[in-house]
């Protein structure tokens, strides 16, 4: 499947950041039975029904609903699965979308299904500038399509976008506790060479400045601090594209970001939810800036 933001629907040239879909170890399903060595390589190890299905790639509802209802059906009666998880835009979530998971979920109650909603950020103004192509008002009713079904929502946002502050990212945080999600991910913004990031990035290294190791583990950890304990952390950090990665090079390590934000939790003693801010989420609208 494409994307409404990059067929021209809503745009030609995909979010700023987008190097063209996700998923580089993607492998093509057309709804036959899997085998394990049609998977990814790094887990021989693992047993038929432990795997997820996970369409990932581009926005994984932008199809009519008998294309979607003949992917996700395969996979869910596929012994090799658990369940499935669908990558997707919320403007891309309709009534009927809705109806095929809810439809889903009643033929098959011992399934995982899970729907991943690209946010990225609560706040307008970043929206605008990273050209996501809909309002908040546009991901909320595509929660309430998704909680009527009675799936499994996990959102994305994305840590290090230029112009916001740490503050920004954390009102997102509880903005999403009041939103009632069943899960989150945290991503660290990539610059890539390819992507119009990438050209920012190259012409004014300085304006567009990518976030430290030290900075972006610290901001996790107070995202952390800040998350309703009820919601599962999916995510702490990310892979670039390493051929195209420009920035931050720090990120390629993995297992040194996970443990620094492990020893950044355990020195300040946080745990999930410790500063949450009760009175803030009862007192505060929805609505970005």
């Amino acid at each position: 499947m494409t994307c409404p933001n990059r067929d021209g629907t809503i745009d030609e040239r995909g979010c700023i950041f987008c190097l063209g879909g996700s998923g580089d170890f993607a492998v093509k399903y057309n709804g036959q039975p899997m085998k394990k060595e049609d998977l990814i390589f790094n887990h021989q190890d693992a047993e038929p029904g432990d795997y997820i299905a996970y369409f990932q790639s581009f926005t994984n509802t932008y199809a009519p609903i008998s294309r979607l209802r003949f992917l996700f059906e395969h996979a869910l009666d596929d012994p090799m699965f658990a369940g499935i998880s669908v990558a997707t835009r919320p403007d891309c979530i309709s009534e009927e979308t809705g109806e095929l998971f809810a439809e889903l979920k009643k033929k098959h109650p011992d399934r995982l299904i899970m729907v991943e909603l690209g946010l990225q950020s609560m706040h307008e103004s970043s929206a605008v500038w990273m050209r996501r192509g809909y309002p908040l008002s546009v991901f909320e009713q595509s929660l309430s399509i998704l909680k009527k079904a009675g799936v499994n929502i996990v959102v994305h946002v994305i840590i290090g976008l230029p112009f916001e502050t740490p503050e920004k990212i954390y009102a997102t945080i509880e903005y999403l506790n009041r939103c009632g999600i069943d899960g989150i991910k945290l991503q660290l913004l990539h610059y890539l060479e390819g992507t119009d990031l990438g050209l920012l990035y190259q012409w004014d290294p300085e304006m567009y400045r990518p976030l430290e190791l030290n900075e972006y583990c610290e901001i996790v950890c107070e995202c952390i601090a800040r998350l309703d304990p009820s919601v599962v952390i999916h995510r702490l950090t990310g892979d670039g594209n390493r051929e195209a990665l420009l920035a931050p090079l720090w990120s390629t390590d993995k297992k040194r970001v996970l443990n620094t934000i492990r020893h950044e939790l355990k020195v300040k003693n946080i745990t999930q939810g410790c500063r949450r801010n009760h009175e803030s989420e009862r007192n505060s609208g929805t609505a970005g800036s």
